[in-house]
């Protein structure tokens, strides 16, 4: 599961990373958030593809994953691509946006928190698509299988994180049995909250 969780709790799966503070820092820039949230959700591109997809040049995309690479946050894929095509993708596993030891510096503190705002931005716009348009941009079943859903209670912070736990763990284990390779026949990419959805491609609905 590819995630970006805002919370202290330490990796706890092998390729999970707590991103340091010149990463942090790094990734506290509107574009290459972007670049990151196309890679996670599509799958390997090259910086052409991304530039179509988000509609900016591929001279900047380019620029943008190089330096992503930089700290490890994405990486070229190996043996696929030429010198002038070059293909990225994001390695798997969580990013651990903020620990108590990021938050003691007033530099990261901030950076998390932009960086935390730019992902919320894309989770709502992308939440925002499938609601505006999900049902006449995708086949029946698809809309059919979405759930958008909301819960209430209330528990102690000792529950809370507890639930958060159980909550994250189940929904590794069971993607884990039904992940599929980006490009498989029949997928789609999909996005879990727990509103779980598929994305509205609008590059390939135009």
């Amino acid at each position: 599961m590819d995630e970006a969780n805002g919370s202290g709790r330490q990796p706890a799966n092998d390729g999970d990373r707590v991103v340091d503070g010149a990463a942090l820092k790094a990734l506290a820039h509107p574009l290459r958030i972007q670049l990151l949230e196309v890679l996670s959700s599509y799958g390997p591109q090259t910086a052409s593809s991304i530039s179509k997809r988000i509609g900016e040049s591929s001279g900047a995309t380019s620029y943008h994953l190089r330096q992503l690479a930089r700290y490890g946050l994405v990486r070229e894929v190996a043996d696929r691509g030429s010198a002038r095509e070059r293909w990225w993708e994001r390695p798997r596993g969580s990013l651990t946006l903020s620990t108590p030891e990021l938050e003691q510096d007033p530099t990261t503190r901030e950076a998390a928190r932009q960086v935390n705002r730019q992902f919320e931005r894309g989770r709502s716009e992308a939440l925002a698509t499938f609601m505006a348009s999900g049902s006449e941009s995708i086949p029946p079943e698809w809309a059919d299988a979405a759930v958008i859903a909301t819960m209430n209670a209330h528990l102690t912070a000792d529950q809370l994180a507890a639930l958060a736990l159980d909550m994250s763990e189940i929904l590794r284990e069971k993607l884990d049995a039904y992940r599929s390779e980006p490009g498989t026949p029949a997928t789609r990419p999909v996005q879990i909250h727990f509103n779980a959805f598929p994305l509205i491609d609008l590059q390939e609905s135009s």
